[in-house]
């Protein structure tokens, strides 16, 4: 079978973007993980799936999958990389896209041609919503790893986010303590750690290691929960600026029980066509 795709990124997070509806997919690990691989594949840290919405409320159903082959519910810099998608290959001429995702609709603002505005929704902050294998809802967990007592933030955004303060970026352990953290039991659905310098009340800089990817070069997802965190803890203001590998992203909280929003960049790569057998 012929398959056509888009190659795309937000701030280096890039994406294979297939659309499911003008032609057949069925997402298949196996395959997803060959068509990953930056040696022997496509190359990418998800991919994206346009299907048909099951909701009357959405546009679309948006599916996301790690490049290990597991299906994710949430990824911000995919969700711009979406409405873009959707808008060029004349799917939709909506200005503001409501799409369908595992945990409930997003909402997606075009902004002009390549810029998205993306609403996350309201963040989770309870144990069993993250989900965190604690009884008790902090601003800040603790926990002992390798003779060190790590101190840091975890909540949902449609995915699990764990948030570590840091003091300077560039020397982070994320390639120790990311596959760490990552699989550790007191996240029994794994998660996606950040960890954050704070600059000022309206800046910081991030790098993330992705659940089921490793580091990107940014997460969309990941930057607003470090927004929140820091915002949380009295440490940044409603609206900042996150600085991540990849470039900048606006973030925008207004505390609790409110959504969270993110604007930023999009790029098209390329566009091709490529064989497989679909099982």
């Amino acid at each position: 079978m012929t398959l056509k795709f888009s190659k795309m990124h937000g701030l280096g997070n890039d994406f294979m973007v297939i659309d499911a509806i003008n032609q057949r997919f069925e997402p298949d690990p196996e395959l997803i993980r060959h068509w990953a691989n930056r040696q022997f594949g496509i190359g990418f840290d998800q991919m994206l799936v346009v299907e048909e919405s099951q909701s009357e409320q959405a546009a679309f159903r948006y599916r996301i999958f790690n490049a290990d082959g597991g299906e994710v519910a949430q990824c911000g810099n995919g969700a711009r990389c979406f409405a873009r998608f959707v808008r060029e290959q004349g799917l939709t001429d909506l200005d503001i896209i409501p799409v369908e995702t595992n945990t409930g609709l997003l909402e997606l603002r075009m902004i002009d041609e390549t810029r998205v505005r993306v609403n996350l929704g309201v963040p989770q902050f309870e144990p069993k919503q993250v989900p965190l294998a604690e009884n008790r809802r902090q601003d800040q967990y603790s926990i002992e790893i390798e003779d060190q007592l790590i101190e840091f933030s975890a909540l949902s955004i449609g995915n699990p986010h764990m948030v570590i303060q840091i003091d300077d970026v560039d020397t982070a352990p994320v390639e120790t303590l990311g596959p760490i953290f990552e699989s550790h039991a007191i996240f029994p659905e794994r998660v996606n750690i950040g960890f954050m310098q704070i600059l000022d009340r309206g800046h910081f800089k991030l790098r993330v290691f992705e659940r089921g990817v490793g580091e990107t070069r940014a997460c969309g997802s990941g930057a607003c929960a470090a927004h929140i965190a820091g915002h949380q803890l009295g440490l940044l203001d409603h609206e900042t600026i996150g600085q991540l590998l990849g470039g900048d992203l606006k973030l925008e909280w207004q505390g609790k029980g409110k959504p969270v929003m993110m604007t930023g960049e999009t790029a098209m790569v390329f566009q091709g066509d490529i064989e497989y057998e679909q099982k």
